[in-house]
């Protein structure tokens, strides 16, 4: 399996580990911000699948491009020079943001993909989920490693 198929699967499963703000309906959005890399593993991935009854759609965006609409939002590391204005553009928004970048956690992204011997880490800002009000299940947090701060 490739990096970034990893990255889908992963994407896709973080619905399940995530409680959104009550009220929260209509498709599961995730959100693709800067160079995509998954090809076809994302969209292979949440396929004909649906959460709780929620069907899963694949948004591309720009920079200019509102988030609103985004359950999760994945920003590519051809972002990074932007990195702390997108987030900052998230502000309270009941948005999961991931990254893949070394400094995505110090910006205040919640999850960020991290290579280690070759297989992907997840390290977890759970001051910057609180933030936005999303609680993360502790069967996510066992397998990752926690940031306080």
């Amino acid at each position: 399996m490739s990096e970034y198929q990893v990255k889908a699967l992963f994407l896709l499963n973080f619905v399940k580990y995530v409680d959104w703000p009550a009220g929260a309906s209509g498709p599961i959005t995730i959100g693709i911000l800067g160079q995509d890399n998954f090809n076809d593993s994302l969209t292979d991935a949440v396929e004909g699948k649906n959460i709780n009854g929620r069907a899963i759609t694949i948004k591309h965006l720009s920079s200019g491009d509102s988030l609103s609409g985004c359950t999760i939002l994945f920003i590519s590391s051809s972002e990074n020079s932007q990195l702390s204005a997108i987030l900052g553009k998230v502000g309270s928004l009941p948005i999961l943001t991931v990254g893949e970048s070394e400094s995505f956690l110090q910006n205040g992204g919640i999850i960020n993909f991290m290579l280690k011997d070759g297989k992907i880490h997840l390290a977890i800002n759970l001051k910057a989920a609180q933030k936005v009000n999303l609680q993360i299940s502790s069967k996510l947090l066992s397998v990752a490693d926690v940031v306080k701060e």
